[in-house]
């Protein structure tokens, strides 16, 4: 339930603002600087149609192309000025009870406290594994992630479906579902009144200036949570990176990325964990969790060094041993180990 003892400020904290400008940058998890040379391209094209307001046109085409990419109707999706724009709309469901399942991203709870919406807090304890049963049965709203950010968990969709009940909806945020081979976990495709899944552009094509995302859903759902938005909510250049980036070449470029993030991050689990951090397993997005003695210190000799690690003592559940590291290349991770094993305290 809402509560005077909950810390607004810390489920407002991200990982951007670990990262200073100039610092090797763990811990936000866009990957790369800059979207690829050929999405550059595309979106450099439309600059000349900057001056026309973006169309109805222009709305059903990044529509139809998000539906056919997941097998859905365009009916069936709602376009976002990026996913936090989602978590922003939740409290238009009205909800008597809103269960957020935890440690997980603070953006959907502190939206619906915001709202005064009464929040229970599921509070899963290692390994993170979702017990349908501890979502109380009278919670009309459910909020997860999946895979799940900061643990990198990824549960079974055969877990989400069962959170589902009369009266339940069950909104599950794939942020970083295409981050994983194949999306075996994704409910993205399933098309019943009582599932919302929210998708996001930022991570996997470098977009977090440009606020791209979207809603998959059923019609009538949407229309309530589209309904008072302003004219044109995403503009030309969110409109045509949505188009881009669900076409099939664009989709089978992500799967291949994700390929190489899946034999990056093993790479990098073992690299750590030979320095004696204690790295979450299995991990299945572009971050692991780890936990060491004295992580506040750690974070902040990191720092020093100018390297940015994520706090993770502001997603509940998790006390200030825990750190979040975005997966990266071998060049980076080297340096981290090396300023890891110059850390006070460490042989």
């Amino acid at each position: 339930m809402p509560s005077d003892t909950v810390d607004t400020a810390l489920l407002r904290h991200h990982g951007d603002v670990d990262a200073r400008p100039g610092m090797l940058d763990f811990a936000v998890n866009v990957q790369g600087s800059e979207p690829p040379s050929w999405l550059r391209e595309r979106l450099a094209v439309r600059l000349t149609d900057l001056a026309r307001y973006p169309s109805a046109a222009d709305d059903l085409a990044a529509r139809t192309a998000v539906a056919a990419r997941h097998g859905r109707h365009p009916d069936e999706v709602l376009l976002l000025a990026g996913a936090a724009e989602g978590f922003a709309l939740l409290p238009k469901l009205a909800p008597r009870l809103a269960a957020v399942v935890h440690p997980s991203f603070t953006e959907p709870e502190l939206a619906l406290r915001q709202a005064d919406v009464p929040v229970a807090r599921v509070l899963l304890e290692p390994p993170y594994t979702l017990d349908p049963l501890a979502v109380p049965d009278e919670a009309d709203l459910v909020v997860l992630g999946n895979p799940t950010n900061p643990t990198s968990v990824l549960h079974p969709a055969e877990a989400l479906r069962a959170l589902r009940r009369p009266g339940r909806l069950v909104v599950v945020d794939e942020a970083f579902a295409d981050a994983v081979p194949g999306e075996p976990a994704s409910l993205a495709t399933t098309a019943t009144p009582d599932i919302l899944v929210l998708r996001s552009l930022t991570k996997t094509w470098a977009l977090a200036g440009l606020r791209c995302g979207y809603f998959l859903g059923a019609p009538d759902l949407l229309a309530r949570l589209d309904h008072g938005r302003p004219h044109w909510p995403l503009g030309t250049l969110q409109l045509e990176a949505i188009v881009a980036t669900a076409a099939p070449l664009a989709v089978a470029e992500s799967d291949r990325h994700a390929m190489a993030l899946a034999a990056a991050r093993e790479m990098m689990v073992e690299r750590l964990t030979g320095l004696g951090v204690h790295v979450h397993t299995p991990a299945h997005a572009p971050f692991l969790l780890l936990r060491v003695a004295d992580g506040e210190s750690l974070r902040q000799h990191l720092a020093d060094l100018g390297i940015a690690v994520r706090r993770a003592d502001t997603f509940p559940g998790l006390g200030p041993d825990y750190l979040r590291v975005a997966v990266r290349d071998d060049a980076a991770v080297e340096r981290l180990c090396a300023a890891i094993r110059t850390a006070p305290g460490r042989v």
